[in-house]
């Protein structure tokens, strides 16, 4: 499967879309993310590993917190390649 198929499918959802905007401000916990929607807390941790998985946020543990993190520049390849072979 192309890596960056996963990339695109990461971003086809609204709320992961969301979860990157929120994220661009900097490392949040996953509490934090969580209590910014009104789905269930294992629905966002879902949504969390298919972003993981796509390789566009990362996870830091301290303690009993996950902080998570976008990965800018795994976006940025990916899309610019993308607008490259298309445009």
């Amino acid at each position: 499967m192309d890596d960056d198929a996963g990339v695109f499918r990461a971003l086809a959802d609204p709320t992961r879309r969301q979860i990157l905007q929120d994220l661009q401000g900097g490392e949040l916990a996953a509490g934090d993310i969580a209590s910014r929607f009104t789905i269930s807390a294992p629905s966002i941790s879902r949504h969390l590993g298919i972003l993981k998985n796509a390789g566009l946020i990362v996870e830091r543990r301290d303690a009993n917190r996950i902080y998570y993190s976008l990965v800018e520049e795994r976006l940025a390849i990916c899309v610019g390649q993308f607008l490259s072979v298309v445009c």
